[in-house]
């Protein structure tokens, strides 16, 4: 027998999860179309509250003159690793 509150943990964590993807893919889009804009916008009210303390202690990696943000990664691989030891 499962624990609901474990099972609804983790569909929360399987859309985080998905939602953090869109932020990435959202990410790589410079200019977004109208329509889109209040998704993003929405994706991004739900991904920064943990992304900006990721993006505090963990400076960008230069790549010449690129500058890569990796805590969208860092955050996506701890989602996973949480969904792993819980679900």
């Amino acid at each position: 027998m499962t624990n609901p509150f474990l099972t609804v943990v983790c569909i929360a964590l399987d859309v985080y999860y998905v939602i953090l993807i869109v932020r990435i893919i959202l990410s790589w889009v410079p200019s977004l179309p109208e329509p889109v804009q209040p998704i993003a916008r929405a994706v991004r009210a739900v991904t920064d509250p943990l992304l900006q303390p990721l993006r505090g202690t963990l400076p960008p990696v230069q790549m010449g003159t690129l500058a890569l943000d990796l805590s969208p990664l860092i955050l996506f691989f701890g989602v996973a690793i949480i969904r792993g030891l819980l679900c």
